[in-house]
């Protein structure tokens, strides 16, 4: 049976994910590469308005310190009111306004919108020139650059979001988890919050994936949980961040309890390189570049997840370098809605949008 929800969750990701169908619902800054926009997620309100986060960036290179480019610049909320036909901005948020007295944001990365009893919480990762890498590790830190961490926006609306007190949520001083970002939020059975994370050590060698969670009726998150996913052993050998995790009731998918479908961005390399004029020509991923896999579990037991995508990529973009990555799904009463950024001819990356019915989602399951 195994096998058989396999390929059924593997045909469910290729019709969400789909790269010919998807359309363009908020552009980059400008059409070139290095310039994108996403690294969110959606959320439906009370009344049915569509909420789409995500960060611009505008090309930079930390590489060599951040003098190369604007990069992470802002952060924004886009709603829409027609059932996702159009989009318009509604918050926005700059370094400046995500930087507080102490620490001064010099990049704005990953966020994530969270629906709660009491409102909206968001959340936010940035690159803060205060923080600084353990004593014994400072050679390491390039000039002008900080240490990523996760903060916390809480409030009743999206107009109380901007006036809402940024607020310290996750920070590491582990060398080889010392940079946290881009946050996903994935809801419980029992209303508990699993707030999954990116990992890089003090080097940038490898990107990673954690956890922590928010048990229910608490307000703080549990100790964070490190290394529960590891990298895989071919394409995605030198980064494996989740970023997605789309429950699915059993009986649905054929099997017994629930299935929870994990989306994860993933490269063979950090850094481009030249190929073998004679090789397999393919993309190969890698920072800002990434492109996308599979993986499951069940009764989300995310410590015991599962490959779907072991020796090649599922998400690859038909344009430019291939990059198809930060995907998130809404699942809502007609169906769901999936957002990802891809790679575009121009070399930019905006966040397109697909829509699934359920009546589709069915028969690709076969289970109907």
């Amino acid at each position: 049976m195994d096998e058989v929800l396999k390929k059924r969750l593997l045909a469910l990701g290729h019709l969400l994910v789909d790269q010919k169908r998807a359309r363009i619902v908020v552009k980059a800054r400008q059409d070139k590469p290095g310039f994108w926009f996403g690294g969110g997620n959606m959320i439906e309100t009370a009344d049915g308005e569509l909420l789409l986060c995500g960060r611009y960036r505008n090309a930079g290179d930390s590489t060599t310190g951040l003098g190369k480019g604007e990069r992470g610049l802002e952060l924004a909320i886009y709603s829409s009111r027609d059932g996702g036909a159009t989009f318009s901005k509604t918050a926005a948020w700059s370094k400046q306004d995500l930087s507080r007295s102490q620490d001064e944001v010099v990049s704005i990365e990953g966020v994530a919108l969270n629906r709660t009893a009491s409102g909206l919480e968001l959340f936010v990762s940035t690159e803060k020139r205060s923080l600084s890498y353990p004593a014994a590790l400072a050679q390491y830190q390039k000039p002008g650059t900080g240490v990523w961490s996760i903060d916390r926006l809480a409030a009743q609306d999206v107009k109380s979001l901007l006036k809402a007190p940024v607020v310290s949520l996750l920070a590491s001083d582990q060398p080889e988890y010392l940079h946290v970002k881009d946050p996903v939020v994935h809801t419980l059975p029992d209303g508990g919050t699993v707030l999954i994370f990116c990992t890089h050590p003090f080097n940038w060698s490898s990107s990673n994936s954690a956890y922590c969670i928010r048990r229910a009726g608490q307000q703080a998150f549990d100790a964070p949980v490190f290394g529960f996913f590891r990298r895989g052993y071919t394409w995605d050998v030198a980064a494996t961040r989740i970023t997605e995790v789309l429950s699915i009731d059993g009986a649905l998918a054929g099997t017994d309890g629930s299935v929870q479908l994990v989306f994860y961005d993933g490269a063979e390399c950090l850094r481009p390189h030249d190929e073998n004029p004679a090789a397999v020509k393919r993309p190969r991923g890698y920072s800002c570049e990434e492109i996308g896999g599979l993986a499951f579990t069940k009764d989300n037991d995310l410590d015991h997840l599962e490959r779907l995508s072991v020796l090649y990529p599922e998400f690859i973009s038909p344009h430019g370098t291939g990059t198809s990555r930060y995907v998130d799904t809404l699942a809502t009463e007609k169906g769901i809605y999936v957002t990802w950024q891809q790679a575009q001819a121009d070399g930019s990356q905006p966040s397109v949008l697909n829509f699934v019915g359920w009546d589709e989602v069915k028969a690709t399951l076969g289970t109907a």
